[in-house]
Order: structure tokens, then C-alpha cells, then sequence
């Protein structure tokens, strides 16, 4: 016997119920809803978060703090990082950073002075640390900011 030949499996399949077709039917009138309240209404029925009448929690908990709407935030690259992927004399740009897979985002990408770098390179980014300026000229490359 195959699976295609097994018998149906007997009250497996019901009908569907349909309400609210008439007092003989035996869910005509009401639909089964009972009479008036809430839940008897069109789209009635409990909310997500509804606690029985109690404060719900995201009302009891207090808020504080601001979060600024107009926050920049950039993805970091440190120069350990530059030091370490690139070859001495190279520009280093956001194209170059994301084809080396250091910046993975759309973000506009910032470099920090974490580590040392002892190579020459022109670096091209948003942003730069103060002490990552200071590392990149020391080691004789250059900077540029990009808009």
C-alpha cells in the first residue's frame, strides 16, 4: 500500500462554519458572538499589551533620556586596521575600505587612532580622530576630508 492509496481519515474534514445565515442554522441571529460587548463588536477584542484594566507595562515603566533624531553615526576603522590591509603608498577611500570588507555599512565612516601604522598612505574618509591625523602624518601620509 502507498501513501496515495490510504483510506481518508474519517472527521478529518469539516465544513466551515457559516455564521450568521439564519436562527436555523444555529449561528444565525448573534453569529455566535453572544449579545453586545466588546468582543461582539467588528474588530473587537483584546489588544497586544492589554493587561485586564491594569497600567500595562510601556505605561509603567519610566522614560528617560533623549535620543537625537539628527545623529550622525559612522562606521569606525581604526589605524591597526589600515596598517594591516594596505600595502605602503596606496589611497585609501571608501571604495578601497569596502572592497577589503573593513566597512560593511552605508554609513559614512570615521577613523580612530586605535594602534599603530609605520606606512605611508593617503587616506580619504568623513571623519578622522585627532590622534589618527597625528599617526597618519607621522608615518608620512596624508589626510583629506570628504563631504
Amino acid at each position: 500500500m502507498k501513501i496515495h492509496q490510504l483510506p481518508g481519515d474519517p472527521g478529518r474534514k469539516q465544513k466551515r462554519k457559516r455564521v450568521g445565515r439564519g436562527e436555523s442554522s444555529g449561528l444565525g441571529k448573534t453569529a455566535g458572538k453572544g449579545n453586545k460587548g466588546h468582543k461582539a463588536r467588528s474588530g473587537g477584542g483584546k489588544h497586544m499589551g492589554f493587561e485586564g484594566g491594569q497600567m500595562p507595562l510601556q505605561r509603567r515603566i519610566p522614560k528617560f533620556g533623549f535620543k537625537n533624531p539628527f545623529r550622525t553615526e559612522y562606521e569606525v576603522v581604526n589605524v591597526s586596521d589600515l596598517e594591516r590591509i594596505f600595502e605602503g603608498g596606496s589611497v585609501v577611500d571608501i571604495e578601497a575600505l569596502r572592497n577589503a570588507r573593513a566597512v560593511r555599512t552605508t554609513k559614512p565612516v570615521k577613523i580612530l587612532g586605535n594602534g599603530e601604522i609605520s606606512k605611508s598612505l593617503t587616506v580619504r574618509a568623513n571623519k578622522f580622530s585627532k590622534s589618527a591625523i597625528a599617526k597618519i602624518e607621522k608615518a608620512g601620509g596624508s589626510t583629506e576630508v570628504i563631504g
